[in-house]
C-alpha cells in the first residue's frame, strides 16, 4: 500500500540570535551535520524559499524590516532614557515572535511532472 504524507511545520522565531542559527542550518553552511545522518547537502540545492533571501537571515529580515526599525529609532529619539531599547533589543525582550519558520513538504511523486516555477506558484 502507497500512503502520501506531507508535513507541514511552523516554529516561531523568538530572538535574532535563533533566527541567525536557523539561518546558518537552512542554508547548510555548518561544515558538517554529523548529528543528523538524513541530511544530504548535495539536495539541498533542491530546496525552495518562499521569500528568498540571499544575504543572511538577520541581514534579509532586517531589509524586509527597514522602515519599521527606522520608526523604531525615531520613537527612541524622544523616549525617557530609562526607557530606550535598540531595535535588537526590543526584538529580543518583546516576547514576540521575530520570524517564522514554515516547512512544507510532500511525496517526490507529488512533484513528478512540475518545475521549480510551478512550485513556487503554489507558496
Amino acid at each position: 500500500m502507497n500512503l502520501n504524507y506531507a508535513i507541514f511545520r511552523s516554529n516561531p522565531i523568538y530572538t535574532i540570535n535563533d533566527l541567525a542559527q536557523i539561518g546558518s542550518h537552512n542554508k547548510r553552511e555548518k561544515k558538517a551535520y554529523n548529528s543528523n545522518p538524513d541530511i544530504d547537502i548535495e539536495k539541498s540545492k533542491n530546496n525552495i524559499e518562499l521569500v528568498p533571501l540571499t544575504d543572511k537571515y538577520v541581514k534579509g529580515v532586517y531589509n524586509i524590516v527597514k522602515d519599521y526599525k527606522t520608526e523604531h529609532e525615531d520613537r527612541m529619539k524622544t523616549e525617557r532614557e530609562d526607557r530606550k531599547k535598540s531595535f535588537k533589543q526590543m526584538l529580543d525582550k518583546s516576547n514576540n515572535v521575530v520570524a517564522d519558520e514554515l516547512l512544507f513538504t510532500a511525496p517526490n511523486d507529488f512533484f513528478e511532472n512540475m518545475t521549480r516555477e510551478d512550485i513556487k506558484r503554489m507558496g
